[in-house]
């Protein structure tokens, strides 16, 4: 059997689906996004297959990530975005605080909702209405360069204990500029995240109150692990890592090189940081634990959603493309991991069987899928509370501030910010 009929035979119960869906009229539709050019190529693709399946073209309209929030505020705001969007997910409630900023897909005829678990489904609906599609479910694992710790004699770590401890080896067995682990900005807030939930086993914001969860007393220990790990040799300053710029960590040479050896990466990058190994095997690996941890603390949520306007005038034809896009084999076959390794059933279990879905990609995303944690909500990552956490905890990092003001300072600020969300 070939892989494009592994692929169909998979997929045909979605398939079947549609026989029963009544048809759109021909349609004149636009689609916006954001991403990289392995992206950007395969979803005009797609758009070309599946409009023409159905009988209407699809302009596409692509961006790359900075400065796609502004430009979609912008047209969202004069009721000029494309019909179908691809959307962050935290960006719903700026743009649907009520539910009622796009369309309801679970009220179009054409999209077949039963490839995708309740669970899934519920992470994109605000008051009832299903304002978007997740398009995959994403989590942070840990990244370990196993070679390097082979030939620094060590297992791969398992606790924040034991990655401690292996930052003195690193430094006696293979040199001073080694180091076991990194993390700055993003890495640096979402580990003071990750540790603070692991001791308290509460999630960073309550949605229902609209407050953050924790006492200042709790983030600032949470705070305080993270000068600990640098203290330690664990992880690089902060100021001497942003010395290099704005650099993704998987094109530093001390990444290629393993004098970089671990990092906590989204499960659909691996392939960008182990690219640059060139040989050197990178393994996916379960959350690391701190000590007496009330959970694993693992940061899990839709990576995107794909949403249909409410302005727009065929929304039951777009239905049918994004169907297509994310059900069909026409679109899986195209789109394939373009956006991590698909939500939808259908699609998912097609890319397995093709051959599509495999090894550290997949074991990354089944660690993702099979260990627990706080639920993510979208104001965990609304750009302001982003940006209270970035701006503070450098100011911690280059020592303008305490830990125990900076916890005091965030939390107040953060409560600000969502009493008026």
């Amino acid at each position: 059997m070939t892989k494009h009929s592994r692929l169909a035979t998979a997929l045909v119960a979605s398939t079947a689906f549609l026989a029963l869906a009544s048809a759109a009229s021909a349609a004149d539709l636009r689609m916006s996004w954001w991403g990289g050019d392995s992206r950007h190529v395969a979803t005009q693709e797609a758009l070309k297959v599946c409009g023409a399946k159905y009988g209407h073209t699809v302009a596409a309209e692509f961006t790359g990530f900075q400065g796609h929030l502004e430009k979609l505020t912008a047209q969202i705001a004069g009721g000029t975005e494309a019909d179908i969007v691809q959307v962050n997910w935290p960006w719903l409630p700026l743009f649907s605080k009520k539910g009622d900023g796009f369309a309801d897909i679970s009220q179009l005829k054409g999209f077949d909702l039963s490839q995708f678990d309740p669970a899934q489904l519920q992470s994109a609906t605000i008051d009832g209405k299903l304002n978007g599609v997740p398009v995959s479910t994403t989590g942070r694992v840990f990244l370990f360069n196993k070679d390097v710790f082979d030939k620094a004699g060590l297992p791969l770590p398992k606790t924040w204990d034991e990655l401690i401890a292996d930052a003195k080896v690193f430094k006696e067995k293979l040199g001073p500029d080694y180091y076991p682990f990194e993390a700055i900005i993003l890495n640096a807030l979402l580990i003071v995240q990750l540790v603070t939930e692991q001791a308290t086993g509460k999630s960073m914001v309550d949605p229902e109150k609209m407050v953050i969860n924790w006492t200042p007393e709790e983030l600032r220990k949470g705070i305080e692990f993270y000068q600990n790990l640098v203290a330690t040799g664990a992880i690089r300053p902060w100021k001497v890592a942003a010395g290099e710029g704005k650099v993704e960590l998987f094109e530093m040479k001390a990444w290629a090189d393993g004098k970089i050896a671990g990092s906590y990466e989204w499960d659909s990058t691996y392939s960008k940081y182990a690219d640059p190994l060139k040989g050197q095997k990178l393994v996916p690996a379960e959350p690391l634990v701190i000590a007496d941890a009330k959970t694993p603390g693992l940061y899990r949520k839709p990576s995107m959603v794909f949403s249909i306007s409410k302005h727009s005038k065929n929304p039951e034809a777009a239905a049918q493309i994004l169907n297509c896009l994310l059900n069909e084999p026409e679109g899986v076959s195209i789109l394939k991991l373009s956006r991590g390794i698909p939500t939808s059933k259908a699609a998912y279990e097609a890319l397995k069987a093709s051959g599509d879905i495999k090894g550290p990609v997949a074991e990354a995303n089944a660690i993702v899928m099979a260990t627990d944690g706080p639920a993510v909500t979208p104001f965990d990552e609304d750009p302001r509370v982003r940006d209270v956490f970035q701006s503070t905890l450098e100011s911690v990092a280059y020592e303008q501030i305490s830990a125990a003001d900076a916890a005091v300072e965030m939390i107040d600020q953060w409560n600000d910010i969502l009493s008026r969300l």
